[in-house]
């Protein structure tokens, strides 16, 4: 069994007496397909965002057993109003929940919350899990601060209470030392790494032992960039064993790494060289199958470059579906 831990879905429609600064579902002509208007954004969605039908179709096609299913980046509108925040992330949730009941052993569901309010973000989370769904996705940021923000921990700790996933989604953030061409590639990378490395040096991590998060992309350039981190911990290559004198920092608990391999990320990086990286830094126990579906094409068949590297077989069943539902807590 493959469960691809990264798909997105959109919602259909949006309600009549929306606000203005809702997003709304446009015809296209001579097309089945519908237009997501928001803002300046048009993003033409296929049918099978929000069919369940032609979900299930395409995991048969691609030979996915499940998908853990997250809103389309997008919709992660941080600048809206809080309670205009609130009400889009609710209208998105019940029709996760209403996706996700078509086939729950097929569609496994992750909701929104409103995160420029963190106390309505937290106090949304028991909603979410009395919907039936297994988690949340956020953003990489929230409006240009970091979610290892300390203003966001009583969210992490509500999520981790409640024994919810988290899904971290790399959103690029436009910044003056790269042009706008580079926003999909290299500051995709750099917001992963900002995120990841966010969460272990506001503290989270350390208050939150058991919160389950996963990384899109693998945390962009994260994992290259925590061999240097661990040295400047401990004062040693290669995670020898920490030289007091060398070390730069304090020794003040777990290692960069240590924590880093309590976090899961999808191996959606492109490349089997930089998986055999992954695999070799934080372990096939941390590994997770994504593909970006529908938003991207799948490999045909799905996972196709991971099915490539013979791997030993129980690294295999952690990557495929075991690390899955770990992560979901299932």
């Amino acid at each position: 069994m493959i469960v691809d831990a990264h798909a997105h879905f959109l919602p259909s429609s949006y309600p009549d007496d929306a606000p203005a600064c809702f997003p709304r579902m446009e015809p296209i002509a001579d097309s089945t397909d519908l237009l997501l208007v928001f803002d300046q954004m048009r993003f033409p969605a296929k049918r099978v965002f929000f069919e369940a039908e032609r979900r299930i179709e395409a995991q048969e096609e691609s030979g996915v057993g499940a998908e853990v299913i997250s809103p389309m980046p997008p919709l992660l509108r941080y600048d809206l109003p809080a309670a205009d925040g609130l009400s889009l992330a609710r209208h998105v949730n019940d029709f996760a929940a209403e996706l996700a009941a078509h086939d729950p052993d097929r569609l496994i569901a992750l909701g929104m919350v409103p995160m420029q309010d963190p106390e309505a973000a937290a106090g949304e989370l028991r909603a979410i899990k009395d919907r039936g769904l297994a988690g949340v996705e956020i953003a990489s940021n929230i409006l240009g601060r970091s979610i290892g923000d300390e203003t966001f921990l009583p969210f992490f700790q509500e999520a981790e209470r409640l024994g919810l996933a988290i899904f971290v989604h790399a959103m690029p953030a436009p910044i003056d030392r790269l042009p706008m061409s580079a926003m999909g590639t290299y500051v995709v990378g750099i917001e992963g790494m900002y995120a990841a490395a966010s969460l272990i040096l506001g503290g989270t991590a350390a208050a939150c032992p058991d919160l389950r998060v996963s990384f899109s992309h693998a945390a962009g350039g994260f994992a290259m960039s925590l061999p240097r981190a661990n040295y400047f911990w401990g004062g040693s290559w290669n995670e020898e064993p920490r030289d007091p004198e060398r070390a730069v920092m304090p020794d003040d608990g777990p290692s960069p790494l240590e924590y880093a391999r309590r976090f899961y990320y999808d191996s959606m990086v492109f490349d089997r060289r930089a998986i055999r990286y992954l695999v070799d830094l934080l372990g096939a126990d941390r590994l997770l199958v994504g593909s970006d579906f529908p938003a991207m094409r799948r490999e045909e068949p799905i996972a196709r470059t991971l099915r490539s590297m013979e791997l030993p077989d129980d690294q295999w069943q952690d990557i495929a579906h075991r690390n899955a539902f770990r992560w979901l807590g299932r």
